[in-house]
């Protein structure tokens, strides 16, 4: 049995491909959800809204292809030319126009869709949540996975950040150190970042002929983007943050951006029907305090070796030799260790 580490796209792309192959496995996830640095939030009267992961583009070839496979289709990212634009706390809002941008894309019906597609794909107890590994214990033809359950597999695989198994998972034998000090030294893709969102009734924005996009070097919002679903037929407005405001309290983060979007657009902006950010520095399987800077080690070959005689292998977005970070680089990681585990 193979024993894998993470619920994320990474992981539940891994189980997808054992499952095909009739190889047994377990994913031990320590959230009470699937989906790691996926998720979207839904509701009745309002987009999915995305706090996690978002877009792609034509470049990201793998995740292309796995939509295609599960029939997920996807959108392009709605973009204005001309755009609002802050210089700074004290400059006047400008309107702006951009040069063409190469599109970017989204997926229907959220991103959490290609999630819990894959996840209706195995079976109910292939996953086991509210599993927070502890320790991994090798033995001559086996790996013991020690968290609120204990299970006994042939190999496991590291599918969360490098940062998280090598700051919080005892490892008997330990890790190389080589190993060890790089991944406490890689950078984890969205655990600085805040996302913010507000949904509408309307989309005021369109309606009044004004960018729904908004770049600003002041904060608090520093990027926001029209938000709507893929029909435009429920509307919101989400983006980026500074991320230095993590030390703010979240009504102290609501005003200020209630008053930036109110400058910005105009008082209907007031008229949201939700408010929603995420923290991602709040979320303890996502942040670990370090002294990285951003994409460092990020794809660092080492992360592609198996370990413990081949009963290790590492799968993340940080892992993966291209696009590392992004949800391409967390299908390439994955579909590669699937292939060693078959290979085995």
């Amino acid at each position: 049995m193979i024993l894998i580490i993470g619920a994320g796209l990474s992981g539940l792309l891994i189980g997808y491909h054992l499952k095909k192959q009739d190889i047994p496995f377990k994913i031990l996830e320590a959230r009470d959800r699937v989906g790691g640095r996926i998720n979207t939030i839904y509701g009745p009267n309002y987009p999915p809204i995305e706090m996690g992961a978002t877009w792609f583009t034509h470049q990201h070839k793998q995740l292309l292809s796995l939509l295609n496979e599960l029939e997920i289709e996807y959108f392009e990212q709605f973009m204005d030319r001309t755009v609002f634009f802050q210089a700074g706390s004290t400059s006047k809002t400008q309107t702006i126009e951009i040069p063409p941008q190469a599109p970017s894309f989204r997926i229907s019906g959220g991103t959490a869709h290609l999630i819990n597609t894959l996840v209706k794909k195995l079976d109910k107890n292939d996953i086991l949540l509210n599993q927070t590994v502890k320790h991994l214990k090798f033995k001559d033809n086996s790996v013991q996975v020690i968290a609120e359950e204990v299970i006994e597999g042939t190999a496991v695989v590291l599918a969360i950040p490098p940062k998280l198994w090598a700051n919080r998972i005892t490892f008997k034998p330990e890790l190389p150190i080589n190993l060890s000090e790089i991944a406490k030294q890689t950078h984890t893709w969205m655990e600085d970042s805040i996302k913010v969102a507000l949904s509408y009734t309307t989309p005021f924005w369109q309606e009044n002929n004004k960018p729904g996009t908004l770049f600003s070097q002041s904060g608090p919002i520093t990027e926001f983007y029209d938000h709507c679903n893929h029909k435009r037929s429920k509307y919101a407005l989400c983006g980026f943050m500074n991320s230095a405001l993590k030390t703010l309290t979240a009504s102290q983060r609501k005003s200020i951006v209630i008053e930036q979007i109110t400058a910005v657009f105009g008082l209907k902006a007031k008229d949201f029907i939700t408010y929603e950010e995420c923290v991602w520095s709040n979320d303890v399987n996502t942040f670990e305090p370090s002294e990285v800077y951003p994409h460092q080690n990020n794809g660092n070959p080492i992360f592609r070796d198996a370990f413990f005689d081949g009963k290790v292998f590492i799968s993340s977005s940080e892992a993966a030799s291209e696009f590392p970070g992004y949800m391409e680089g967390a299908i390439r990681s994955a579909n590669a260790i699937a292939k060693k585990i078959k290979e085995r």
